[in-house]
């Protein structure tokens, strides 16, 4: 019969030795189940970027919203990545967001909110106006963050406000503002 160590032996070294295996056991699993991502590459767009049904996202926001959802037909070569539905102000508000073909996140949102309450929702509490800028004849106020990458263009469509939010390195805002401009008003059912 082999000899146990007696328990004022036993110390920290072998319950380190005891986790060692159960840890192996557990990210073979977790890979094999496919729970677990790894993404490598600086720019965004060679990661692996999550896939968004924003088609239906807008369809559900246009049925509960109390205001207008627009459908931007943007650039085939952006993903959709990300809905979210949150409140500004005392507002609800639809948010969808996409990566670029050049790796860059935008994000549009649209809400009955103010643009005092909108503006820190999307840019952060450092943001600063920085002026206006004109898209096919629209008016869209600017601000950038600067203690971060985000850029974010507001204008008021009239029955809807519409934020547009950037992160990265020259966000195409002009692109989506002019695709949401151009968008009708989804039907209610």
């Amino acid at each position: 019969m082999a000899e146990k160590k007696p328990r004022i032996l036993q110390d920290s070294r072998d319950m380190v030795w005891s986790i060692i295996p159960l840890l192996l056991i557990c990210l073979v699993i977790a890979g094999i189940a496919g729970s677990c991502a790894w993404g490598f590459g600086d720019a965004a767009n060679e990661q692996k970027v999550p896939t968004f049904n924003s088609e239906a996202a807008f369809t559900a926001d246009a049925r509960s919203m109390p205001f207008p959802i627009r459908e931007p037909a943007v650039p085939a070569e952006w993903q959709s990545n990300s809905g979210s539905t949150n409140t500004v102000g005392t507002s609800l508000a639809s948010n969808v967001g996409w990566i670029t073909e050049n790796g860059t996140f935008v994000q549009l949102t649209q809400t009955a909110g103010p643009e005092v309450s909108l503006v820190p929702m999307l840019g952060g509490e450092g943001v600063m106006g920085t002026g206006t800028t004109e898209v096919a004849g629209t008016t869209w106020v600017t601000y950038d963050n600067p203690e971060g990458d985000r850029t974010v263009w507001v204008t008021d469509l009239g029955d809807v406000r519409i934020g547009l939010l950037g992160r990265g390195i020259d966000p195409p805002l002009a692109t989506l503002a002019e695709a949401v401009q151009k968008a009708q008003p989804l039907p209610k059912p």
